[in-house]
């Protein structure tokens, strides 16, 4: 079973925020939580970047995104939405 992730993210950044952001999600694939992530717009302020992870790694991927947002300072340009499950193959 897959289990979704979204983050919403401010569509307006400086260079050092976009370099965080790209980190973030680099680090979410190197460290294998997802191979690929998704950008759809939400309105004219945000994005919502979405990715699919194992379920076992649903705990462990929030704390990581919650530790690196804290840590990059970005709490005001990125929040971690909830989560939804998928039942499928």
């Amino acid at each position: 079973m897959q289990t979704g992730v979204k983050l919403q993210v401010r569509k307006e950044l400086n260079g050092k925020q976009q370099l965080s952001i790209i980190k973030l999600k680099g680090s979410l694939i190197s460290r294998g939580y997802t191979e690929i992530i998704h950008i759809n717009d939400q309105d004219e302020d945000f994005h919502i970047n979405s990715f699919e992870t194992a379920v076992e790694n649903r705990n462990e991927v929030h704390n990581f995104i919650k530790t690196f947002i804290n840590q990059a300072e970005l709490t005001d340009l990125v929040i971690l939405l909830g989560n939804r499950i998928n039942k499928g193959i």
